[in-house]
């Protein structure tokens, strides 16, 4: 998921995309008529797609989101290796969304290219770096609900534009016009804000700055992921490399790398004993892993059938709807501060969405 779109001198490659689609033409398939206007049939049907998507995204990413919280930050049964009752490793949260992603990329890649592995051009090891970074990131942003709140999570992972172009300039030597430093600057002004604002008390600023560093290493980590990912389509051809194929690539890598982390770390007595005290505990795990994985498939979905920029204004919502259900259900506190700084970065936010669309409007013209 990625829901900043950067512009570059290359073409639109925020959003990895599979074979040809509308997607990549920014027109779904109702709207491709000879006449230029789908009939009513038509529009009805994509209608239903869109809803489709959008109920799909919203909630899987929102259960997604409260069971990540939930799993992190709740007090359990106290075992003797977590006696503080806290769910004691991050790695396995993210080892249990890996398991399940890569048996359904498996599945998709097999009914897509009747084989799973032979008819892939790009070789498992090119999606390693990738998959490393994919599964620090994920680590991070568990282990970061331990020291801040999710409201604070998500909004400071807005401010990745920054590091994004950072990587886009040092991996691929991309140059971004003076708007979108500004734009960055704006984001991360307004995440400076919230994130001060939501502070707790003066007590908890050693905690919240663990905290931040975690955050600090997601977005870090996230947009190497991206900027990676983007290097493999560029190299083997996006033809060649479809998202379900990068799905089972870095899934493959990541799969083996957590499991490797769960043995070396010692984690895997640890949570089973947390588990037979707490046997509620693995249920939300299986049910992130599976909204994750689920989550995944309509992001594939959302954008062959009607393009980034309406997947982005979908995840931008969900980011809002996120934070206020996140606020009621925990008890956040959202000061006025805080909401001011909220409304400076989804503001920013959606102008870009807005400024995306008019510069495609004006390519198609």
């Amino acid at each position: 998921m990625k829901p900043l779109m950067l512009e570059t001198k290359d073409s639109d490659r925020s959003i990895p995309d599979g074979d040809e689609s509308p997607a990549k033409r920014n027109e779904s398939p109702a709207l491709n008529t000879p006449d230029g206007a789908g009939t009513n049939s038509d529009f009805f049907n994509q209608a239903l797609r869109f809803l489709f998507c959008f109920t799909g995204l919203q909630v899987s990413y929102l259960t997604w989101g409260y069971m990540q919280e939930l799993i992190m930050t709740t007090t359990f049964e106290p075992t003797p290796s977590a006696p503080d009752g806290r769910f004691p490793s991050a790695a396995f949260c993210v080892f249990s969304n890996r398991f399940l992603a890569i048996i359904v990329a498996i599945i998709a890649v097999r009914i897509r290219h009747g084989a799973v592995v032979a008819n892939n051009v790009a070789p498992l090891m090119a999606f390693a770096p990738c998959a490393l970074s994919n599964t620090m990131s994920s680590w991070s942003q568990y282990a970061s609900l331990r020291y801040v709140s999710f409201p604070v999570q998500t909004v400071f992972k807005s401010s990745k534009i920054i590091p994004v172009m950072i990587m886009g300039k040092v991996l691929k030597g991309t140059s971004y016009p003076f708007s979108q430093y500004a734009e960055a600057f704006m984001i991360t002004v307004g995440v400076a804000v919230f994130s001060i604002a939501s502070k707790s008390s003066d007590s908890d600023s050693a905690t919240e700055a663990i905290g931040l560093l975690f955050m600090c290493m997601y977005i870090c980590f996230d947009c190497f992921t991206s900027q990676w990912q983007d290097k493999v389509y560029v190299k083997y051809g996006r033809a060649n490399v479809d998202p379900y194929q990068m799905m089972l690539g870095v899934n493959s890598s990541a799969i083996v790398m957590t499991t490797a982390g769960l043995i070396i770390g010692g984690d895997i007595p640890k949570i089973i004993e947390f588990f037979q005290a707490n046997p509620t505990v693995l249920q939300y795990n299986v049910i992130t892993a599976i909204t994750s994985a689920t989550g995944q498939l309509f992001i594939y979905t959302t954008i062959k059938e009607f393009g980034p920029i309406v997947f982005t204004i979908i995840m931008t919502t969900r980011q809002m709807i996120s934070i206020s259900i996140s606020s009621i259900l925990f008890g956040h506190v959202m000061t006025m501060k805080a909401l001011l700084g909220a409304v400076i970065v989804f503001g920013v936010l959606f102008y870009q969405i807005r400024r995306k669309y008019l510069a495609r409007e004006n390519r198609s013209n």
